[in-house]
């Protein structure tokens, strides 16, 4: 009886399996999701700002209902009324990086999120869920979605622009589509920005996992065109009118280069195929930054160029944590939790994420990561998530950008 139990049950089980397919739920369209996340350390709160419609969907179509990595806030759909999950999405967010600075002590702020769903087919409820970095979660909003509202307002049907295909997959319906970003190049510079894309994914494709699954990713270079050369300075006191808006300085960051103008990037890439991007920035100036699921940006003109922009990658679409430390103020990283990072540990399980690369003698646990001198480990002493002169990601991320490879494709 028990048996018969058993397999009754995994035969539920595989019979839901099959049924939850993406065209039971959902359209061939995106549904962009603008949002406002505002407040202070003590208090803050999500706030829905608009909704977008997109003429095609260009994220996964399998795997609806897991994430591959936890993230620090997800966004979570459901059937109206219903607590079955038909779509999760992880990320993180610069709002979330504010809140661990002194800045966000004595002061509230705003910053825009923009997120990417597939089009729901009918009436959702969505709920935005933020984590702390106890693995709490510290703020959460649910909204019904009616797929027939007259207020989501679509974009990407005209006036879209201008873009290259610089890489195709071999299979564009289960592909990881990545959008290069012009910023600070003029309309004269564009031949510059193309050839700088061209030496990108040049250097991303001669570092594993990536030069092996190559075929698996489809690359487009969008030519938004920016009214002045380079990017802003405030330390400087130098701003410049750009695509982006972006500068320097983030956080009073020297060389923490990004953009606040979330809603600004996506209506440039309205109608292309994208879900992960990586913006190129026309300076000399050295920096950058990468935001798990959000974007990444790097500066183009100078030597560390190159391994900068794929480090950044390793964030803003591997999730992979810094391995460097530079000090222990405004730890994000704490033993009573386990980095949702899959190359850093705090040791707060029993279970270390690359044990079996440990047993093969391939990894071990190295003192040192996420900003932390101590209790923070990484697997290997050197990787290109730690230095600019380490050649290759260590094996422990690759182990990990090849797993999050196959979740999008396989």
């Amino acid at each position: 009886m028990k048996k018969l139990f058993i397999i009754n049950t995994l035969l539920l089980l595989t019979l839901y399996s099959n049924a939850q397919k993406f065209e039971d739920y959902f359209e061939d369209r995106t549904l962009r999701l603008d949002y406002t996340f505002a407040g202070s350390d003590v208090v803050h709160d999500i706030f829905v700002d608009e909704l977008v419609a997109l003429p095609h969907w260009y994220g996964r179509r399998h795997h609806l209902s897991e994430t591959p990595l936890t993230g620090n806030g997800q966004v979570i759909v459901r059937p109206h009324n219903s607590e079955e999950v038909i779509y999760r999405h992880s990320f993180s967010t610069l709002f979330q990086e504010w809140l661990a600075t002194d800045e966000a002590k004595h002061t509230q702020k705003s910053f825009e999120n923009v997120f990417l769903i597939p089009f729901p087919k009918d009436t959702v409820d969505i709920t935005v869920e933020i984590y702390d970095y106890h693995g709490e979660t510290v703020n959460w909003m649910r909204h019904i979605v009616a797929p027939k509202d007259i207020l989501i307002r679509k974009a990407g049907e005209r006036s879209i622009t201008p873009y290259d295909v610089l890489h195709q997959a071999n299979n564009t319906s289960r592909c990881i589509h990545i959008a290069f970003v012009a910023e600070g190049y003029t309309a004269n510079e564009m031949d510059h920005y193309i050839n700088d894309c061209q030496k990108a994914i040049g250097s991303l494709f001669n570092h594993e996992p990536f030069k092996s699954m190559q075929d698996r990713f489809n690359i487009i270079a969008v030519k938004s065109v920016s009214e002045e050369s380079g990017t802003s300075e405030p330390s400087k006191g130098i701003w410049k009118n750009t695509a982006l808006g972006s500068h320097f300085d983030t956080f009073y960051s020297d060389r923490y280069l990004t953009t606040l103008h979330l809603k600004k990037l996506h209506d440039i890439l309205a109608g292309t195929p994208y879900e992960h991007i990586i913006i190129l920035v026309n300076t000399n100036h050295y920096g950058g930054g990468g935001i798990y699921n959000s974007y990444n940006l790097s500066y183009t003109g100078g030597k560390n160029f190159l391994p900068v922009v794929v480090h950044e990658f390793g964030h803003s679409f591997g999730g992979l944590g810094d391995e460097y430390a530079y000090g222990n103020d405004d730890p994000t990283y704490f033993d009573d939790h386990e980095p949702w990072e899959p190359n850093l540990t705090t040791k707060a399980t029993a279970f270390i994420k690359w044990e079996n690369l440990i047993k093969e003698g391939k990894a071990g646990l190295y003192e040192g990561g996420g900003y932390l001198e101590k209790g923070v480990w990484r697997g290997c002493e050197n990787c290109r998530m730690r230095t600019n002169e380490e050649p290759e990601f260590c094996v422990v991320c690759q182990q990990a950008l090849t797993s999050l490879i196959k979740f999008y494709t396989e």
